[in-house]
């Protein structure tokens, strides 16, 4: 073996110095480039079209909440996800009395917090006095919002809007 040869032999040289800060900067732009496409390409929209406008009818719902509440409805609602992935969404709604409501229009939506692709939405049948219900087929499990909205004569008369769990 040559003598020059071997003691070059394991010797970090120029050359080698310009692969690896090549490779380390390569390996860095390949992974913010992958990490930007999949951000952008997985944006599911915003939350309102216009700010501006939601905030011009944010004193509007305002009132509507203080309707809702001097009405003294009970309105519950259970929402059940079975194996085969399907959610039943059962709503029970009575006035102050306890008298059950009858001929409402009662829509409802699952909405997924993180993804508006997914959201169902569905008008409720009313399967006796006051007991309205619908079913969703396919619907994945996690967090979902649950969103109900009653009417009467096309009249806004009750929403609500909560955070669930669907196993």
């Amino acid at each position: 073996m040559n003598r020059a040869a071997a003691s070059t032999k394991g010797v970090l040289t120029g050359a080698k110095v310009l692969a690896i800060v090549v490779a380390f900067f390569g390996v860095i732009i390949a992974v913010n480039a992958t990490m930007t496409v999949l951000a952008v390409t997985t944006l599911s929209g915003t939350e309102v079209a216009s700010a501006y406008s939601a905030s011009l009818a944010y004193q509007r719902e305002i009132d509507a909440a203080q309707r809702q509440n001097e009405r003294h409805w009970n309105v519950s609602a259970s929402a059940k996800r079975d194996a085969a992935s399907n959610v039943s969404v059962s709503v029970d709604a009575r006035d102050a009395l306890g008298q059950p409501l009858k001929r409402l229009q009662i829509n409802v939506a699952l909405q997924r917090p993180v993804d508006k692709r997914f959201d169902r939405d569905a008008v409720l049948a009313e399967q006796a006095p006051g007991m309205y219900a619908v079913r969703f087929a396919d619907v994945a499990a996690g967090q979902w919002d649950l969103v109900i909205e009653a009417d009467t004569d096309g009249a806004a008369m009750f929403r609500s809007r909560s955070r669930i769990v669907l196993n």
